[in-house]
């Protein structure tokens, strides 16, 4: 089955459990041109997560021992949800430098949560260990087959959106962290657009396997780590990218915090740093679209910390 197939099964299991997110034409942010926002951020649990986690949970059984996820917060945080709302129980580890409101956020759930110390890997290493003593279901945050269909849906609508619109894109940018939402995107547009991938250069897990002709391990650190900080690329990500010769810039932590804050005064558009990553990439000049060619930017993520309204 193509993605394209699985991708389009997705949405219509997923449907009634996700919102469908608005899209804007603006101007500003220092560009002398016009660019195309989708705004995921809007999503439940305020990232494109949930498309994921719903899709895997509706896919088939789930165990009586229920589901375990480990995750920088934002997958933890869907997945919990997505739990909840169709009445299965749910442990979810996360790193400690998920941060508190992320970690307020899984416990509002009411998910059973576990906090480890150091970064994602380690919640991982925890989260599989979990899975293998309970017999619970593992949803991984973004390098299994369902859960890259269920992010694909993001791409779908979004496409949709701009064709409703007389808004074609030539380009779309979007930022990675393991890879499971440009993955989504790539197998569902199949190289009909450019699809740029947009990392920080403190945490670049493709950028480096594409260097290194495979996923490989990288360091990772900086303002967006909590949401971008894969150790390793997916393995789905990563052949995508081969395969549709898909565009890799990165971006420094400063141009991330000066395109959060330009969301901010201009638009009051409240992201979190991997959620303004993409529009850094344009800020920056780390991406220059040539004359006339028509550009949309993802916002994937409104989890800031601290929570404005703690």
């Amino acid at each position: 089955m193509s993605w394209r197939e699985r991708i389009k099964e997705a949405a219509e299991r997923i449907e009634v459990h996700v919102v469908k997110t608005p899209v804007m034409r603006c101007r500003g942010f220092g560009l002398p041109y016009e660019i195309e926002l989708k705004l995921e951020q809007l999503q439940h649990t305020g990232t494109f997560k949930a498309r994921g986690a719903f899709n895997t949970l509706l896919s088939g059984p789930v165990p009586q021992a229920g589901i375990v996820a480990a995750s920088g917060g934002n997958h933890g945080a869907a997945v919990a949800y997505a739990a909840h709302q169709l009445g299965h129980t749910a442990h979810i580890f996360v790193p400690e430098m998920a941060g508190p409101s992320k970690i307020a956020l899984i416990e509002r759930t009411g998910a059973q949560l576990t906090v480890v110390a150091g970064e994602y890997a380690n919640a991982a290493e925890a989260a599989a260990e979990y899975e293998e003593a309970s017999g619970a279901m593992q949803i991984h945050a973004y390098d299994a087959p369902g859960t890259v269909a269920g992010q694909g849906t993001c791409m779908a609508e979004w496409e949709a959106q701009l064709a409703e619109r007389g808004r074609e894109a030539d380009t779309v940018l979007i930022a990675v962290g393991g890879g499971g939402l440009i993955a989504g995107a790539l197998g569902w547009l199949e190289g009909a657009r450019k699809v740029v991938a947009v990392e920080p250069e403190t945490s670049c897990a493709l950028n480096a396997a594409l260097a290194a002709g495979g996923p490989c391990d990288v360091s990772v650190s900086g303002v967006a780590a909590n949401a971008l900080g894969a150790r390793k690329i997916g393995q789905i990500c990563y052949d995508l990218a081969v395969e549709h010769k898909a565009l890799s810039v990165l971006v420094t932590d400063e141009a991330v915090v000066a395109a959060q804050k330009a969301l901010w005064q201009e638009r009051r558009l409240l992201v979190e740093p991997a959620g303004a990553t993409a529009l850094a990439a344009l800020m920056s000049g780390a991406y220059k679209p040539a004359k006339g060619e028509r550009v949309a930017v993802l916002l994937c993520g409104a989890n800031v910390a601290p929570d404005p309204l703690g």
